[in-house]
């Protein structure tokens, strides 16, 4: 009978266990668009600085997203028990953010906006700018961790709680290791490919091409870390907007059945609803910053006042 139990318990843990891995598997998915924002905001946080500190801030930057997940992961839990209607418009919010930095990220590129951190502002002492980029670093962390766990968990409705725990638990903290880890391996590509040269034979023309290749892939992680923004922040509108989905998917079908095309002209359209958006938000932000700017200098020199005193 002892054995019997043991082997039923057995049995349930590796059920709960494959419910957890396919669960993860979903949610990875779903939010694989949004690592790969995570991976250019990374790898750009370590442009101009030293190559001996790039790994350790790699790994200060690390410990920073987990800290994040630490209390997104429950908090996003604890709402999916008292306040489940919560999570869509906080998806909806933070796919509107997604298309916002998007946008002022293109604007940026044509100098047609302001950069967030403007380097000329920025400290000139090494261990200054290196504080300043990982906590910038952290706090957009925030905001695409913040994506990640929502959008984990919406695509783990009707899962038990528990199998949510874990399953949720192991999307956070692979995938930020997986980011990271990757953003650590192409920061220091370059030193590899130095490295190759330097020892010359065969492998120099090898280390030629990743130092010449380097530049030319930071930006393309750059850009398609901002197309990834659009297409994650366009969907999550376009799911939350009632009827949206609906009219997409019948205009989209209406101008092609085609097994290729189709979702292809889908996440054209979903695209493009991305980039209406942020510049709707840009507008609305530009509108509103000279009426909320003044409140929230009062909001900083109260809280100001109140920890001094």
């Amino acid at each position: 009978m002892a054995s019997a139990g043991l082997l039923a318990l057995l049995d349930d843990i590796a059920t709960v266990l494959d419910d957890v891995a396919v669960m993860a598997k979903v949610a990875t998915k779903r939010t694989i668009a949004i690592a790969g924002d995570d991976l250019a905001v990374g790898a750009e946080a370590l442009v101009g600085l030293h190559p001996s500190r790039e790994l350790p801030i790699v790994w200060t930057v690390t410990k920073g997203s987990l800290l994040n997940k630490a209390w997104l992961v429950p908090a996003a839990l604890i709402l999916t028990l008292i306040a489940p209607w919560v999570l869509t418009p906080l998806l909806m919010i933070g796919g509107a953010f997604l298309c916002y930095e998007g946008v002022h990220k293109g604007l940026e590129k044509l100098g047609l906006a302001s950069h967030h951190h403007d380097e000329h502002a920025a400290p000139r002492d090494p261990v200054a700018l290196e504080r300043s980029r990982v906590r910038g670093a952290i706090r957009t962390d925030v905001i695409l961790s913040a994506e990640i766990v929502v959008i984990a968990l919406s695509s783990m409705e009707g899962t038990p709680f528990w199998t949510k725990v874990l399953a949720l638990s192991l999307v956070a903290i692979g995938l930020t290791f997986a980011i990271y880890g990757l953003i650590a391996v192409i920061v220091k590509s370059d030193d590899v490919g130095l490295h190759l040269v330097k020892r010359g034979g065969a492998t120099r023309h090898l280390g030629k091409a990743i130092v010449a290749t380097m530049p030319w892939l930071m930006k393309l992680i750059g850009v398609l870390g901002t197309i990834a923004m659009f297409l994650v922040g366009g969907g999550i509108l376009i799911h939350g907007v009632p009827g949206l989905e609906p009219w997409l998917h019948d205009l989209v079908h209406g101008i092609t059945d085609h097994a290729f095309l189709a979702p292809v002209l889908t996440q054209v359209f979903t695209l493009i609803v991305g980039v209406v958006a942020g510049f709707v938000v840009i507008g609305a932000a530009r509108a509103l910053g000279p009426l909320l700017r003044p409140l929230w200098g009062k909001l900083r020199a109260a809280w100001a006042r109140r920890r001094a005193s």
